[in-house]
């Protein structure tokens, strides 16, 4: 026999790490090459792990909620047939296939630091030496990192803090670590009063607060926002929208419009799809709107492919179905992969502004707000009323400045305010 490893796939673009938030399977459970084993939860979808191998779960790494890099390991399979049997005469040795496997599994990963957890310690001078890793083998992940940062309890060069040192094969076998401590963090005392409920943070819930805290922390947003005129685009829309739903079978909706302009105005400033990668700033040649689609308890971004070349009828079409995917379930995980700048329609609710959140690593999101009826005073001094929607927009300032985001604004309201049955074709 022979023990396999099964390790933390990456599940989407920029992913770093998943949360088990299910085991499909226990220890001593024979499963086939591709059954699933766990439901794995990530900041961008929700998926299920398979098997590699066919054979017996001889033991479960990671438990429910715990959170692992990409390539950590989850679980081993026992699998039938070793590489490293040795006949002797006519009786067959196998038993040294096992404690390879078993060294390479008990060694620890503390001294293994991802680039995004030497990124995180370089930024807020964090002495990794000082932190007990909670992944495995005592590994340090991002997450390890964001809860110090966020309690405001950093560890510094002389702290007196429990030192990380990587540990020979040997001694791991024959002296195994100490199980470590979790990094604690403080949570707030908050008294519960009469008729008070406590509701658990679900795994999604604590991906999406992950990701969030990631991009408040790497980049430092600026916002600014936009006044349009939708007035010529209102009259155009509503004018369509029965004929349309009845002719194709499903609604056209402004945000179809609002998507269209700006992967029209992307392709004009290509400097707003763009990501920021360190010691470089990359700018992306596809335009892949990210868009954003709720649920009651999470917040999904699928991404509309080569938006530009799309027609308005095309991108009303796969909003759509996006959206049906996500409140069915049915979202896959290369749905929510290569985004480069995300839409999101607050609007929907009837937010008239708001401070969107970059979605990490984009460079940029725009917030498209609702349409309300405001009376205006145009050019030859009348006042009418007008249907006028504020675009907001957050940037990160390490990537962007003020002076391309006014001028990419300013071209997505020239887009939107022209947008009529005389100058635009939905088809």
């Amino acid at each position: 026999m022979v023990i396999e490893q099964i390790k933390m796939p990456q599940l989407g673009e920029s992913v770093t790490e998943g949360t088990i938030s299910k085991w499909l399977v226990s220890v001593g459970d024979k499963v086939n090459k591709y059954d699933p084993l766990a439901e794995v939860m990530t900041d961008k979808v929700n998926a299920e792990v398979p098997s590699s191998f066919s054979g017996i779960i001889k033991e479960l790494v990671a438990e429910d909620g715990e959170t692992l890099g990409v390539g950590e390991i989850i679980c081993t399979i026992e699998i039938e047939g070793s590489p490293i049997e040795e006949v002797k005469g006519n009786e067959t040795k196998t038993e040294a296939a096992e404690p390879a496997a078993v060294t390479q599994i008990a060694q620890p990963n503390k001294a293994r630091y991802s680039p995004a957890v030497l990124k995180i310690s370089q930024e807020h001078g964090i002495d990794l030496t000082q932190v007990t890793g909670t992944g495995a083998g005592g590994r340090i992940t991002r997450k390890d990192l964001l809860e110090l940062v966020e309690s405001g309890n950093i560890p510094s060069a002389g702290t007196k803090a429990e030192v990380v040192q990587p540990v020979s094969t040997e001694e791991s076998v024959s002296n195994p670590p100490a199980p470590k401590q979790a990094v604690q963090v403080t949570a707030p005392n908050i008294p519960l009063g009469v008729g008070d409920i406590e509701i658990p943070v679900t795994g999604i819930r604590k991906a999406i607060a992950a990701n969030m805290l990631r991009s408040k922390h790497e980049a430092p947003h600026a916002w600014t926002m936009i006044e349009v005129d939708a007035t010529n685009l209102v009259e155009y829309r509503n004018s369509l929208k029965d004929e349309f739903k009845k002719k194709e079978g499903f609604n056209l909706t402004f945000f179809a419009f609002f998507v269209k302009a700006v992967a029209q105005a992307l392709k004009e400033f290509p400097q707003v799809n763009s990501m920021w990668a360190g010691d470089k700033i990359i700018q992306k040649k596809d335009i892949n709107i990210s868009i954003a689609v709720a649920t009651a308890d999470a917040l999904y971004v699928p991404v509309i492919k080569q938006a530009d070349e799309k027609t308005i009828k095309g991108i009303a079409r796969e909003i759509s179905e996006l959206a049906v995917k996500v409140r069915t379930g049915k979202l896959r995980s290369e749905d929510m992969q290569g985004g480069t700048f995300t839409v999101n329609n607050t609007g929907s609710f009837g937010s008239v502004q708001s401070m969107g959140i970059i979605n990490y690593p984009q460079a940029a999101i725009l917030q498209v707000e609702s349409i309300v009826k405001r009376p205006v005073v145009m050019n030859n001094g009348m006042i009418a009323v007008r249907d006028i929607v504020n675009l907001c927009m957050s940037l990160d300032h390490r990537v962007l400045d003020g002076l391309v985001c006014g001028r990419f604004l300013q071209r997505v309201k020239e887009i939107l305010e022209n947008t009529s049955k005389t100058t635009t074709s939905i088809y």
